[in-house]
């Protein structure tokens, strides 16, 4: 295990099995691909919310949080901070639990929305693919 700091909310996040990727991107090189594989990889059920996309990673993409056919556990946000903040609004409406603003997705405002709407939140870091990686190890293919 590395040097993450486990927090209480991170180790609850960590625990959860469904998450949708807000940012979630067909190109490999994005962190919004990253990420999402990367949840993949560790066995956890995703899904990626995009609006400019049908599929990522040859799954389906959806345009919006409320057009996933599941209830999801997590929202992991890779996106500007400004679009964070609508969708804290949109999680809080759902009742979505849990948000992880990824590194350079947060802003103050985005935190004071999740917080406005009873999400628990980290933000800050780290990094959800260091997390994971620290939490579970690898599946194997």
């Amino acid at each position: 295990m590395d040097n993450t700091p486990f927090t209480d909310t991170i180790r609850e996040i960590l625990a959860q099995r469904t998450f949708a990727v807000v940012g979630a991107s067909r190109n490999p090189e994005k962190y919004g691909n990253k990420v999402y594989r990367a949840l993949k990889r560790h066995g956890y059920k995703v899904f990626a919310v995009n609006p400019n996309a049908e599929t990522v990673d040859g799954d389906p993409a959806y345009p919006r949080l409320d057009n996933i056919p599941e209830p999801i556990d997590c929202i992991v946000a890779v996106v500007p901070p400004h679009v964070t903040e609508q969708i804290m609004r949109e999680a809080g409406r759902l009742h979505i639990p849990y948000v992880w603003m990824q590194p350079g997705s947060e802003s103050e405002a985005a935190v004071n929305a999740a917080v406005a709407h009873g999400l628990e939140a980290v933000h800050g870091g780290p990094c959800i693919m260091v997390a994971a990686a620290a939490h579970r190890p690898e599946q194997s293919d």
